[in-house]
């Protein structure tokens, strides 16, 4: 089954982007995902195909039209994808919500602007409002654009490995933990002699507790959802700025 992307937008040239580029390129043409964009202004009205118009009740900026983005919405015809809008008010995406898209037939994302899209279109097409994080963009062209590249990187095949995805951030609940490589020292600082000791075991255990250190400290939230009894103390390390 192939992901299929659908991104209704008033800037269509945005895309790919990035997303023709590196692992998510390749697994583009080589036809694991498809991506196709509407462009929101072949549905607007008048010569100067308006897609917006001012707030009802007074204020500043403009409201996306909600006749304008059904007629485009509803070109797409019906299936099974979810309909995503991009909006800073939306339920935070997260990395199951990732996994769980990335294993269903793909998303239909509309990518507001202005000052927000009518909300009697939200309403009467189904929108699942979806936000990257608590800032406002200047639209939700790059907001799409990550949320296409963190579901497209766990399709079959599109990593290398696919233990990479289980060791990463938010996998298990937990911040990744640190990574090392060559040269051995590095302006004075060495990798962890346990990392060289050849000891697996060992080695899996600093990971976790280095995982489990670091997301204590930068992220308590993720930490206090974890288990009383897999939420160990960690001695505060000489010299660190983590806390």
């Amino acid at each position: 089954m192939t992901f299929r992307a659908t991104v209704l937008t008033i800037f269509p040239d945005m895309f790919p982007g990035p997303l023709g580029l590196s692992l998510a390129g390749k697994a583009l043409a080589a036809g694991t995902w498809s991506l196709d964009t509407i462009d929101i202004r072949d549905f607007g009205i008048g010569v100067h195909r308006q897609v917006d118009d001012t707030p009802a009740g007074g204020g500043p900026g403009m409201v996306m039209k909600a006749d304008v983005l059904a007629r485009a919405i509803d070109s797409i015809g019906a299936d099974s994808r979810p309909r995503l809008l991009m909006s800073p008010r939306g339920r935070p995406l997260t990395q199951q919500r990732v996994i769980d898209l990335s294993a269903g037939p793909g998303a239909v994302i509309l990518c507001g602007r202005f000052e927000g899209v009518d909300e009697r279109l939200i309403e009467a097409r189904g929108l699942e409002e979806v936000s990257i994080g608590d800032y406002v963009l200047s639209g939700g062209e790059i907001a799409a654009l990550v949320l296409l590249d963190a579901c497209v990187r766990l399709l079959p095949g599109v990593m290398g490995k696919a233990v990479s995805a289980e060791e990463e951030s938010f996998a298990q609940g937990l911040l990744e933990y640190p990574h090392y490589t060559r040269p051995q020292v590095f302006e004075g600082r060495p990798i962890p002699e346990i990392l060289t000791s050849g000891d697996h075991a060992k080695v899996a255990a600093w990971r976790r507790s280095e995982a489990e250190r670091l997301t204590k400290i930068r992220r308590p939230d993720l930490w206090s959802q974890r288990p009383a009894e897999n939420r160990p103390e960690f001695p505060r390390k000489k010299g660190s700025t983590d806390g």
